[in-house]
């Protein structure tokens, strides 16, 4: 399958960030804002990681509707259905009571929004496949998922101060909505990819689009690389818990906003731009697997340090900022696997199945924080990242074929045409 072969960049990498805001902010205000709000209204960190779930579990199904933004719209249309439909979830989440008896209906709305989000998602990995050269890749991977984290932190800091000093919680919310529905003026110069299966029937076009696919999984490589995506590498759990874990270190309000806002803006966007940046020049498997280790080790470090407002702060930065560099790389991997048929099915294959790790560890983060509590919790995530490495290094070892190369650096995933 081809689609129009793609231009020189029509746009600096750094655009991305602006279009994946959108997405960010929806996970970061439910997260970081209302995790806060609903937590001091009586919800427990169990309850809690359960509604951040529901912010996750979409983005683990996302490839079942990709197809259909690959096969029928244009990425551009696309994306703003989906925008509209996300600003509505945050207004819509934003003007609901905060009481512990509506959790079922913050959680089908949170649901809702996150389908929305993904769909936004899709079509921004449309535009970027098609639109970006391949020694760029890494970079605009790195900016998209600084766009990714940085709308998480805009979602949950800024969210979290205006609820907590406006006095009216709805505020944030419907602010929010409106700042992610600005995000799209971008749209204007990027140059919108060819649709997939053009002047076919749609089942001809679906049949296609699968064959493209089967491009990404039929080898080996392929295959090893979606192994990787489902390990809990780099999953960066604790992100989705900062606002309930914040009194075993005696934080308040500001802190968590800070964390989950203005400071993690500061530190995980240079991460994943870094990130990306640093995948272009090496290997970009090597580049996911070791950031992940690092993340283990700042958790343990978590778990070891005092707690204190401050020591929050900073290692909760810390945490953040290599989860940055967790998510450029796994971008610029992804990237480089997918080529630009059907790109918005490839990417999101891969994509949903590294959200099933993310998905698993917070709530098995939430698991473990209830039976032993902050630190148990901490070396809990600390061993699955470890093990996650250990496992993926031991199935490269056992395919024929395959090494400690694949690893570290002198293996390559081979991208589709």
């Amino acid at each position: 399958m081809t689609e129009t072969p793609a231009p020189k960049a029509s746009t600096h990498p750094g655009v991305y960030l602006l279009l994946y805001l959108p997405y960010g902010i929806a996970s970061g205000y439910v997260t970081v804002t209302l995790g806060w709000l609903l937590s001091h209204a009586g919800a427990s960190v169990a309850q809690i990681a359960a509604l951040a779930s529901m912010t996750l579990l979409p983005n683990t199904w996302k490839v079942a509707w990709a197809p259909v933004i690959d096969t029928t719209l244009s990425a551009k249309a696309w994306f703003m259905i989906g925008l509209v439909a996300t600003a509505a979830s945050l207004a819509g989440i934003a003007i609901l009571p905060l009481e512990v008896s509506l959790l079922p209906v913050f959680s089908a709305l949170v649901f809702a929004g996150s389908v929305a989000a993904s769909v936004t998602s899709i079509a921004v990995d449309r535009l970027m496949a098609f639109d970006v050269p391949d020694h760029l890749k890494g970079q605009a991977g790195g900016w998209s998922q600084a766009g990714n984290l940085g709308g998480a932190g805009l979602g949950g800091g800024l969210g979290l101060w205006l609820a907590q000093h406006s006095g009216h919680p709805w505020i944030s919310g419907s602010l929010l909505a409106v700042v992610s529905l600005a995000c799209a003026w971008p749209l204007i110069r990027i140059v919108e990819p060819g649709r997939v299966g053009h002047g076919k029937s749609y089942w001809a076009t679906l049949v296609e689009t699968g064959a493209d696919v089967l491009t990404l999984i039929k080898t080996r490589i392929g295959l090893l690389a979606c192994f990787l995506m489902l390990l809990p590498i780099g999953s960066g759990g604790l992100q989705q818990l900062w606002a309930a874990i914040a009194k075993d270190w005696s934080a308040g309000a500001d802190e968590v906003a800070l964390v989950g806002g203005l400071l993690s803006g500061l530190v995980s966007i240079p991460g994943c731009i870094l990130g990306g940046y640093i995948a272009d020049k090496i290997d970009r498997k090597r580049a996911y697997a070791l950031f992940g280790i690092v993340l283990s080790m700042v958790a343990v470090g978590m778990a070891l340090a005092p707690r204190t407002p401050i020591s929050f702060l900073v290692v909760a930065c810390l945490y953040n900022a290599v989860v940055g560099l967790c998510y450029g790389a796994y971008s610029a991997v992804t990237l480089e696997a997918i080529g630009k048929g059907a790109a918005g099915t490839k990417f999101n294959l891969i994509s949903s199945l590294s959200n099933v790790p993310i998905l698993v560890v917070t709530l098995v983060d939430g698991w473990a924080e209830t039976r032993f509590g902050a630190t148990g919790m901490l070396y809990v995530e600390a061993a699955m990242g470890v093990a996650g490495v250990v496992v993926y290094s031991a199935v490269a070892l056992a395919t024929r074929g395959m090494s400690w190369g694949v690893l570290f650096g002198r293996g390559k995933i081979a991208p589709a045409a």
